[in-house]
């Protein structure tokens, strides 16, 4: 019989939860032995190493592009193609992605195991895709700086490949270049200025976000076409909500930094209430119904809400020994409760 392979940490978990079967008279001695033996110390960590060393490497290939630009001699040599058509490197960074594309659906294909590969090639892919984009709307905008049907392209680009191959890392392309184009739309028909219908960026992008989240959550479970990404929807819509809520407590819905300056934050306080409240109501609703991605985002900015609440109103007030020694004080508070609630078992 094919053993189960398990790190130490799992064989620990696994033989915690056998332990509490037998004491709770679920599982005799006899099971518990058979269950034990069942299970074999995993060898090295090969797919950790396989993410990793993907990573590298793509970090490396941005680096060495850097690189190519910060070299001497090699800048020379771009500088003598600077009058190039820019329709060239639209072409030419459009077959890149092409070719990436195909290598990635092929190896999809031939090796659909093999998913740091894939994701790396399509990831390739997309940077590829995003610079031919932006040549594009040099080529075709050029004089109107109006990019965001550029942008649209991409979406297209990226949600339809995503579909096509079930790559949630494409979907979540998909939705960064979602937000870039809702940006750059409200900017533009705001003259490019900092506010849209009395918005700045940090409010427009909490309503951006409670909108994207609300789709993932009642729409796209009806959608069969894309239910698969559904829950990268939902984290990623929270996250610009929350990430954009937290930025609209500590700016308000200013968009002119002398004003904001002017302004004493007591005066924004509600913006820090609001994030305050969301945070946690967030945190208690994926604890109740189980949901580590809710609980973890919302206990995440519910703990930086309170800190930058605690930065703005105490730093400038109270001597700098007692500030680091609160701080302590409540880290250790907030490390208890978390302890209390990540090792809490079941049945305890």
């Amino acid at each position: 019989m094919k053993k189960l392979d398990v790190s130490k940490h799992e064989r620990e978990i696994i033989e915690d939860a056998i332990k509490h079967w037998q004491e709770q008279s679920l599982l005799d001695a006899e099971k518990a032995k058979v269950l034990q033996a069942n299970l074999d110390d995993k060898g090295f960590e090969w797919g950790m190493l396989a993410r990793y060393a993907f990573w590298i490497a793509l970090a490396s290939l941005i680096f060495s592009v850097v690189s190519l630009f910060s070299d001497g001699y090699l800048s020379d040599l771009v500088e003598r193609f600077y009058e190039t058509p820019n329709v060239v490197f639209c072409l030419g960074f459009a077959a890149i992605a092409v070719f990436f594309y195909a290598l990635g659906f092929r190896n999809k294909a031939n090796n659909p195991d093999k998913n740091f590969s894939n994701e790396t090639l399509m990831l390739a892919g997309a940077f590829a895709t995003a610079a031919s984009i932006g040549f594009l709307g040099q080529i075709l905008d050029r004089n109107e700086n109006h990019y965001t049907l550029m942008f649209l392209l991409s979406i297209l680009i990226y949600g339809v490949l995503a579909v096509k191959i079930k790559s949630k890392l494409l979907w979540v392309f998909t939705l960064v270049a979602l937000g870039i184009w809702f940006a750059t739309e409200t900017a533009y028909h705001s003259n490019w200025g900092f506010k849209f219908w009395g918005m700045n960026y940090p409010l427009r992008f909490t309503i951006f976000g409670a909108l994207l989240t609300a789709f993932a959550y009642f729409i796209q479970p009806k959608l069969k076409s894309i239910d698969y990404f559904q829950s990268t929807s939902f984290v990623v819509g929270l996250l610009y909500s929350m990430i954009a809520l937290w930025l609209l407590s500590i700016f308000g819905n200013y968009s002119d930094f002398d004003k904001w300056s002017s302004v004493r934050q007591y005066e924004i306080f509600y913006w820090g209430l609001l994030g305050i409240g969301v945070s946690l109501g967030l945190a208690i609703y994926g604890m109740k119904t189980k949901d580590h991605a809710a609980r973890d985002i919302g206990f995440v900015f519910f703990i930086l809400n309170l800190y930058t609440r605690f930065v703005e109103y105490l730093w400038d007030n109270i001597n700098r020994t007692i500030f680091f020694l609160l701080l302590a004080v409540s880290f250790w508070f907030v490390g208890r409760w978390a302890e209390s609630i990540w090792k809490k078992k079941p049945g305890v």
